[in-house]
C-alpha cells in the first residue's frame, strides 16, 4: 500500500508555469511506474505523463515540449513541471502509481487530486 498526496496546484495565467508534487507515504524506489492524469469537467480522466523507476518517461502529445515529469526516489516524490500553460490545461491533476504500469489499465494507487486553473 502507498498513499499519494499531490500539491502545487493553483490559478495561473495562460503562458505561466506550475510545478506539481506527489509525495508518497513510503519509498517509491520499488514502484516501477508513476505518473500524472488529469480530468477536466465533463471529460474522462486522461493520462498526461508517466515515468518508470529507471527514469524512462512518456508524454501524451498535447503536453510534449511543455510538461516535464521527474522523480526523486530519495524524497519519495514525483514532480510535474508545467510550462506554457493553456486554458485547456485546466483540470484536476491526479498522481498515480502502479507496480507494473500507469500507462495501460487502471493504476492501483491514486492521490486525491489538485486543481489547476489556467486563465486566459
Amino acid at each position: 500500500q502507498v498513499q499519494l498526496v499531490e500539491s502545487g496546484g493553483g490559478l495561473v495565467q495562460a503562458g505561466g508555469s506550475l510545478r506539481l508534487s506527489c509525495a508518497a507515504s513510503r519509498s517509491i524506489f520499488s514502484i516501477n511506474s508513476m505518473g500524472w492524469y488529469r480530468q477536466a469537467p465533463g471529460k474522462q480522466r486522461e493520462l498526461v505523463a508517466a515515468i518508470t523507476s529507471r527514469g524512462s518517461t512518456a508524454y501524451v502529445d498535447f503536453v510534449k515540449g511543455r510538461f516535464t515529469i521527474s522523480r526523486d526516489n530519495a524524497k519519495n516524490t514525483v514532480y510535474l513541471q508545467m510550462n506554457s500553460l493553456k486554458p485547456e490545461d485546466t483540470a484536476v491533476y491526479y498522481c498515480a502509481a502502479d507496480s507494473l504500469t500507469v500507462v495501460a489499465g487502471i493504476p492501483s494507487y491514486w492521490g486525491q487530486g489538485t486543481q489547476v486553473t489556467v486563465s486566459s
